[in-house]
């Protein structure tokens, strides 16, 4: 950093240290500054650093902080399941009773109008309790987004009216017990009967029964079922109907048979279970439309001729829920970072010379690097996130026909990226947290155990992580040039043999900043350059091409011989996973100093990039070896990394309050009892 940056970080450390030690002497420990909501109590820096990584829609997250604060949105973890269900219910219909039940739905119809609300909904639900959080997100992001984003206007006016109301609690029934990432071949069968102008649902065989399909087993009337249609004897693919599932006294209807997944290793308040169809007949007019649908002539029409183009433009439009799943996963996480941080800060052990009191947790080095790291992680994440519902908004705010393809196509690939990166830290994350805790982070009180149970699924549900991590390394292969969804293996191995020449790594909002950088980067020995951004950038970006340059020429011998597209594909799984992996971290970064940029308090921003530093050398201390091995890296620079995440672990220890402060967790909801001692 420079002598400036680094005058203002030592600024607010002195500010924290002395806001820190007037802390100790106040029994109530408050802190100065006037609350954001409620009783909450914020340092200068702290509030700051929140106002930066709440992003564009700050407002928003505001709003929702005061709702979760004010009501009853924090779940005993000794409720039974059937407790716990009956108390998800309740608290969903205080969002709606709070006025949050038109997030993402269009104004025509009372909603807010604005795409990216529904995201930041789902993502602040995640602080209070995250059975609500996937509660909301089932019905309203995914049964309500289906109608919304698949329905024509006339099925829109009709049933989101009754979404938003909580008058139609629904399901989102796409997995089945045969096939779960493989939606392409589900079973379940939408067959059209001219006779009778109806849609025959059935599922032929028990490896069709719909299955983990949340608001099933209980409380869902209607269900969004995907299934192959078939119209006059051609099947036309996967498409969405929906179909009612229970009468008003709660019984389910004919033909339709509901079974209860039962308990899960967490998330006891969403009743997940099954659903099958026997001859099911619904009206013609239940067919979800837009992108395909059955002519009042008894004929099949689409405005996309090609099927699987049609296929997954009706997936894409349903992309925001994969960017839930990811925003809300990285909120468990800070959650998790809050409460095991703040513990750090209280919590006692062990005499040394020279101390009046026994040594608080955060003053030992070692536990400063299983926190301090994964507090920066999870703020460069959040920058991500900020810009992927950025770009949602600005993407998907334009009819459908009038969107830009390509952006399109890299919306679809960062949010399956970032939703891969985000839950696979969120796991990790709050296992170190529980484990820093010690025993009592295993009592259920303190609130981690739970955020563990309830995270675990987030890096399976709205897509595997690894079936993810390969779509987005799909997308990198093909530059984007055709739609990548439109390719099956064989076509993957192809295109990356025939397009493929080298691409040129294009970068995200932080372009003119990495582009100054670089221009003002100067020559510094080995140990120096660990700390220099110009070399963060290009070790992220040459790692990333290097590993996209070789998995193209492995994939490039198969060629165009069929035979081998499977064995091709199949030999480099490793290296694809290893190629997204790189490309999101590159993403990441660039998003955190775009992030930084847009600080307009010198003083916030000096202390962000002392967290980007470390979650660079975080970052590539891990892959040392690969660096060395490629000639990437010296010895005597691997060698200073280490010493230099110490250090910065030590700079930023005095800040660990605001650092978890501005991660946007309030007090009140994180729910632990080892904090009210």
């Amino acid at each position: 950093m420079s002598t400036q940056t680094d005058t203002a970080f030592e600024a607010a450390v002195e500010a924290a240290l002395g806001q820190e030690q007037a802390a100790r002497g106040d029994t109530t420990q408050e802190h100065t500054g006037a609350p954001e909501t409620g009783a909450e109590q914020l340092t200068p820096l702290g509030r700051s650093l929140r106002t930066a990584l709440d992003g564009t829609f700050r407002d928003v997250r505001r709003d929702l902080r005061a709702m979760l604060t004010g009501g009853d949105f924090l779940r005993d973890p000794s409720l039974s399941v059937p407790e716990a269900r009956a108390w998800t219910s309740n608290a969903l219909q205080g969002i709606v009773d709070a006025g949050h039940g038109g997030a993402g739905f269009p104004t025509s119809v009372g909603g807010d109008g604005l795409v990216a609300s529904s995201v930041v909904n789902f993502e602040m639900l995640a602080l209070a309790d995250l059975s609500l959080t996937v509660k909301v997100g089932v019905h309203f992001g995914l049964f309500g987004g289906a109608i919304s984003n698949l329905g024509t206007e006339e099925q829109i006016q009709e049933f989101v009216p009754q979404v938003m109301s909580l008058h139609l609690p629904g399901c989102f029934a796409m997995t089945e017990v045969g096939h779960g990432s493989d939606v392409q071949a589900l079973e379940t069968t939408l067959t059209y009967d001219a006779d009778t102008d109806e849609i025959v649902v059935h599922s032929p065989g028990p490896s069709a029964t719909k299955t983990y399909i949340g608001n099933a087993a209980a409380d869902g009337r209607m269900a969004a079922v995907f299934g192959q249609l078939e119209v006059a004897g051609t099947n036309h693919g996967i498409h969405v109907v929906l179909v009612p599932l229970r009468d008003d006294s709660g019984d389910s209807l004919p033909g339709v048979t509901i079974g209860d997944n039962g308990a899960k290793g967490g998330l006891d308040g969403v009743d997940n279970g099954t659903l099958s169809f026997d001859q099911i007949r619904v009206p013609r007019t239940m067919l979800l439309s837009r992108y395909g649908g059955v002519t009042d002539e008894g004929t099949y029409e689409s405005p996309i001729d090609n099927p699987n183009r049609r296929f997954f433009t009706m997936l894409g439009t349903l992309v925001r829920g994969r960017i839930c799943v990811g925003g809300a996963a990285a909120q468990a996480a800070r959650k998790a970072l809050s409460i095991a941080t703040r513990y750090s800060l209280q919590r006692r052990q062990f005499e040394a010379p020279g101390r009046e009191d026994e040594v608080l947790l955060l003053d030992y080095l070692a536990h400063q690097r299983k926190l301090l790291p994964a507090i920066a992680t999870a703020y460069a994440l959040s920058f991500a996130q900020n810009e992927l519902v950025d770009t949602l908004q600005s993407v998907q705010s334009r009819p459908v026909g009038e969107r830009d393809q390509k952006a399109q196509r890299e919306l679809e690939t960062r949010a399956a990226g970032l939703k891969a990166v985000s839950t696979r830290f969120a796991n990790d994350t709050i296992q170190v947290c529980r484990e820093a805790c010690g025993g009592a982070g295993y009592m259920a009180e303190n609130g981690l155990t739970e955020l563990r149970r309830d995270a675990d699924v987030f890096a399976t549900f709205e897509g595997d992580n690894t079936v993810l991590l390969q779509l987005v390394a799909k997308g990198l292969l093909t530059n984007y040039k055709a739609m990548w969804g439109d390719l099956d293996m064989l076509g993957m191995v192809q295109a990356a043999a025939r397009t493929f020449t080298g691409t040129v790594i294009e970068r995200t909002a932080a372009r003119p900043a990495i582009e100054r950088i670089m221009a003002t980067a100067q020559r510094k020995s080995d140990s120096e350059t660990v700390l220099e951004r110009s070399w963060h950038v290009t070790m992220f970006e040459e790692r990333e091409q290097h590993v996209l340059d070789s998995l193209a020429q492995r994939l490039r011998t198969a060629g165009q011989d069929e035979s081998r597209a499977f064995e091709a594909f199949n030999a480099t799984q490793d290296h694809q996973l290893l190629a997204a992996r790189t490309h999101m971290d590159r993403v990441v970064l660039e998003a955190f100093i775009a992030g930084i940029e847009a600080c307009e308090d010198e003083a916030t921003a000096a202390v962000l990039n002392k967290l980007c530093d470390l979650y660079v050398l975080e970052n590539l201390a891990g892959d040392r070896g690969w660096f060395q091995e490629h000639g990437r890296m010296s010895t005597v620079r691997a060698k200073a990394i280490v010493p230099a995440l110490n250090q910065l672990c030590q700079e930023l220890r005095p800040l660990a309050l605001p650092l978890v402060e501005g991660m946007g967790v309030p007090e009140q909801l994180l729910q632990s009892a080892m904090l009210e001692d």
